[in-house]
């Protein structure tokens, strides 16, 4: 982690903004797709994700001695995003809901961080700071939404938590167990994931797997998700021609904070019980040629609360674009 940290501040450097091109990714993730409107209800992420400098590779490699913070025939990458979460109870025409529903909860977020991508494998560390509570401006956006789509007013925005800075580091790691390909460019393939996350909003650790069944897939290891979820791949390598996958997961995290559940800590606010085990089954479709990467993905998430009714469910897309 100590040599992480290192090619963290590496990613802070303004200097690595000149390393275009890169790749513009945008998400979206709302329950809406899954036809429903509570809990968690909306995100949206956009990043611009680029190669580090050949420069900076080497400086890396060098600063481990013998065996580098990098490997040396791997890909070095570096990013920014920003991004909006948002949270409602179940009955969002309540304008005190109960006290033993999930709370009201906006949280705007920037993030940076580095990853190293190999033959069959990925690791990242990134950083996020952020605002939870009325600055996060989301009653705003959630109210705005509903007007432009004709739904239903959300009343309980005045019993959301209040305003509170946050503070993440995360780690992951991806590795290709398995592979398979056809001559005519069919290929099946297992990737498991693992991570941590430490301080607010999220401190968690998380592992599973997902698999891969397509034509001329493009490589990655499944589209890209919002955390607290699985991030997957911000970047993918293109195949020759348009190809695309099916893919299907499943995730597990323990909780050991969640302050979207748990409630603010300087300030006093609303709070549920907290489930500190977590599953999700997640399936979806992409397709991807030199410059476009296509998804969307359909999420079930298990009851993250004491007293939650179901499940979770929710759709995304996403849009990368190489430049």
């Amino acid at each position: 982690m100590r040599r992480w940290l290192m090619l963290l501040c590496c990613a802070l450097s303004p200097t690595l903004l000149q390393a275009a091109p890169g790749s513009l990714v945008l998400e979206y993730e709302n329950d809406i797709f899954a036809g429903e409107d509570s809990w968690y209800t909306n995100g949206f992420r956009a990043s611009w994700i680029t190669e580090a400098p050949a420069w900076v590779h080497a400086l890396l490699h060098g600063l481990g001695g013998e065996a580098g913070l990098v490997d040396p025939d791997a890909t070095l990458s570096h990013g920014y995003s920003i991004g909006q979460s948002l949270y409602t109870p179940q009955d969002i025409s309540l304008q005190d809901p109960p006290l033993t529903d999930r709370p009201y909860a906006g949280w705007l977020s920037l993030s940076t961080g580095i990853g190293e991508t190999r033959n069959r494998s990925l690791r990242r560390l990134l950083l996020t700071v952020g605002v939870v509570g009325p600055a996060s401006q989301g009653e705003r956006v959630q109210r705005e939404v509903h007007r432009l789509i004709n739904a239903r007013k959300p009343q309980g925005w005045d019993t959301q938590l209040p305003n509170e800075p946050t503070l993440m580091l995360s780690y992951e790691r991806v590795y290709r167990l398995w592979t398979a390909e056809s001559a005519g460019g069919w290929g099946v393939d297992l990737a498991a994931h693992a991570g941590i996350a430490i301080g607010t909003p999220f401190t968690l650790a998380g592992t599973g797997a997902t698999l891969r069944m397509g034509r001329h897939m493009p490589n990655d290891y499944s589209p890209p998700r919002i955390q607290p979820a699985f991030p997957g791949s911000l970047l993918y390598g293109p195949a020759k021609r348009w190809g695309w996958y099916v893919f299907a997961g499943v995730d597990g995290q323990a909780k050991r904070y969640d302050l979207f559940l748990d409630g603010t800590l300087f300030r006093g606010s609303r709070s549920v019980e907290r489930e500190p085990l977590v599953g999700e089954f997640l399936v979806g479709i992409a397709f991807a040629n030199q410059r476009i990467r296509i998804s969307q993905t359909y999420t079930s998430r298990s009851r993250e609360f004491v007293g939650q009714t179901s499940s979770e469910d929710y759709g995304a897309i996403s849009l990368t674009v190489r430049w």
